[in-house]
Order: C-alpha cells, then sequence, then structure tokens
C-alpha cells in the first residue's frame, strides 16, 4: 500500500466516525440492528428455504424426478409458464402505457387513475377471485352471454390468466412511475421539437431511460405470476391435471399426504425464486453504476 493511500483510508474512517456520531448510533446499536436482522432473515426465510430442499430431497434423486415427471405435475408445470407468458408480456405493455400517461400527462382522473393502479395491492387475491366468478361465472352477470357463444372463462385457461394478470398488474407500473416522473420530459420535448416522431421518441429515448427499473419490475412481475395461489384457486377449480397451476398442485400434494412429491415441485417454485434473485443481484453487480445513475437523475 503506498503512503498516499494511508490518509485517504484515515480519512474515511474519521468521516464514518463522524457519521456516527451525528447519527448517535453507538457501536453497540449497529451491532443489535444488524443481529435482529440477520435473525430474521434466517428463522423466517432461510430455514424455510432450505427445509423446502431438504425435504424435497429426503428420499432420493429417484422419488424427486418422479414427483416431478409425474403427468399432472408436469401439466402444472406447463400451465404456471403459459400462464406467465400471456400475463407479464400483458402487464408490460399496459404498465408501460399507464406509467407513461402518469407521469409525462396532465388530464382528469390522474390521481383515480394512480389508485385503480394500486387496488390489487389492498384487495386480497381470494377476493378478486371471487369477483371474476361472479362476473364470468356460469351464474355470473355474463354467465348466459358465455354459454351462449360456448365461451369459458372460470374453471379454464381465461380465468386464470385474468386473476394474474390482476394480482401482478401493479408491479411494473409501480417501479416506471415514480423513475419517469423524476426524469421530467425535457428529453422527449427537446426530440420532438427536432422533428422525431412520437413513437421514435418513446423507443429511442423514454424506454432506454427506464430499461433498469423495467427489468426490475418485470422481475418482480413474473415472480408473483408464478407463486400466486388465493386468485388463482378460486377462479380455476383445481381440476388436476388441467388447471392446476404449481402452487395448487402443491396444496393438492401435502393435502394427500403425499410430502414429498409436494415438496418436490414445491423446490422447483423456490428455484424460481432463487434464479429471479440470482438474475437481479447479476444486474446490480454487473451493471451496478449505470443503475445507480438512472435511479439518481
Amino acid at each position: 500500500m503506498s503512503d498516499a493511500a494511508l490518509p485517504l483510508k484515515t480519512n474515511d474512517l474519521a468521516t464514518r466516525r463522524d457519521d456516527r456520531r451525528v447519527r448517535g448510533e453507538s457501536v453497540a446499536v449497529q451491532i443489535l440492528l444488524i443481529g435482529l436482522s440477520l435473525a430474521f432473515l434466517l428463522l423466517f426465510l432461510l430455514l424455510p428455504l432450505i427445509t423446502v430442499f431438504v425435504e424435497a430431497g429426503a428420499r432420493g434423486w429417484e422419488a424427486y424426478k418422479a414427483a416431478i415427471f409425474e403427468p399432472d405435475a408436469v401439466a402444472a408445470i406447463r400451465l404456471t409458464l403459459l400462464v406467465a407468458a400471456v400475463a407479464v408480456p400483458f402487464n408490460i405493455v399496459v404498465g408501460i402505457a399507464a406509467a407513461w400517461a402518469i407521469a409525462k400527462f396532465e388530464f382528469r382522473g390522474k390521481n383515480l387513475l394512480i389508485s385503480l393502479i394500486d387496488l390489487p395491492f389492498s384487495v386480497s387475491p381470494v377476493i378478486s377471485g371471487l369477483v371474476f366468478v361472479l362476473l364470468f361465472g356460469a351464474q355470473g352477470y355474463f354467465g348466459a352471454w358465455l354459454k351462449a357463444h360456448d365461451v369459458q372463462i372460470i374453471f379454464a385457461l381465461p380465468g386464470l390468466i385474468l386473476a394474474t394478470v390482476f394480482v401482478t398488474f401493479p408491479f411494473v407500473a409501480r417501479e416506471l412511475i415514480p423513475h419517469m416522473q423524476s426524469l421530467g420530459s425535457a428529453d422527449e420535448e427537446a426530440a420532438l421539437t427536432l422533428g422525431a416522431s412520437p413513437w421514435r421518441t418513446f423507443f429511442s429515448i423514454t424506454l432506454p431511460n427506464v430499461k433498469w427499473s423495467l427489468f426490475y419490475g418485470v422481475l418482480l412481475c413474473n415472480a408473483r405470476a408464478m407463486g400466486e395461489f388465493g386468485a388463482v384457486a378460486v377462479v380455476s377449480g383445481k381440476i388436476r391435471g388441467l388447471t392446476n397451476t404449481m402452487p395448487l398442485h402443491v396444496e393438492i400434494l401435502y393435502n394427500e399426504y403425499m410430502g414429498a412429491a409436494a415438496f418436490a415441485v414445491a423446490s422447483l417454485l423456490a428455484g424460481l425464486a432463487l434464479v429471479t434473485l440470482a438474475l437481479k443481484t447479476l444486474l446490480e453487480w454487473r451493471f451496478g453504476d449505470a443503475i445507480a445513475a438512472s435511479r439518481r437523475h
């Protein structure tokens, strides 16, 4: 280490001590807070996650593979991926449109639109699923019309998609709105003044400026879409092999005292969550400076 680096490190230590004195936090308080945080993470996050993988492999690889490749489990996995593949892109498009409208324009009903975007956060997923049943079920408001035109929504794929879209919609929009508001409209106005079309302005300026926030929103939306239980349970009918997603299949297996198979399928959901977390961490590690810069603007 060069002598020139020593004063810098000494100054850094002094700065940290000054910061602690300003905040009034002692070393003991910091250790206590860190210890409580680590204890919470260990007890409520890490131990349950470890338990899932331990129980999933308790009976060996052959039993695990049999549980995963069992026909009903394969159907549940395919259905979960299909629902997410439809719901997430839909929420990306609508979320971007809603965030763009709220952040860039002034119009009547703007506050109402913001409240509606937050609605899925305040309504129980079970209640939202029940609402779809009351609307599109056989005895619902549109049930007779749907039956006359041979259209089935409840207890079928469309109902699963509707329920998933509803509960996951806020994630993309809520990530984009504050970021777009902080950026303002100066760049877009300059581009339009120079002759760029609205669509070219959007794809060349607006979208690149919010790409990190958009990616975060997509990650959260996808994770919730694959793990949603309450709303999907109401509209699916829990028809084994037909309308069961992975979370519903786990519940059925567990209720039938097939614990090893339930944990095996649950380990796939946990693995998807870990992949999402790893992807987010890799993104922050690889492009941390760019993400931090975009958040500051």
